[in-house]
């Protein structure tokens, strides 16, 4: 599960330069199904590796900008901090990736493939 999260970060981080945000959880499944594992295991790992990939882009960007964006933002969503919008986007991004990580084992149950 180490190297799916490893995985997930340095390929997830590069494919997302150059598509859409959404590709992150279809990578995730993708992953899982090639790494073969479990629906728990690939449910966190999915969970980690794209809560620490989102939450660190989000951390990094704040700090660029002295957390003015963040802020703006988390005052459209009821007064909400800067880090707190950080750790938003690192739960959301989490939730997405454990969800691809998730339907990626289970489509692995479902495929008629070898092990």
């Amino acid at each position: 599960m180490i190297l799916y999260v490893i995985a997930l970060i340095l390929t997830g981080a590069g494919i997302q330069m150059v598509l859409p945000w959404w590709i992150l959880p279809l990578w995730a499944a993708v992953l899982a199904l090639g790494f073969n594992l479990k629906a728990w295991p690939a449910f966190l790992g999915g969970f980690l590796g794209a809560a620490l990939l989102w939450g660190g882009y989000a951390a990094y960007i704040n700090s660029v900008n002295q957390g003015l964006l963040a802020g703006r933002i988390g005052e459209l969503f009821g007064g909400l901090s800067a880090p707190l919008m950080v750790l938003a986007t690192a739960l959301f991004g989490g939730l997405f990736g454990g969800l691809g990580g998730l339907v990626g084992s289970l489509a692995r149950n479902m495929l008629p493939l070898s092990d």
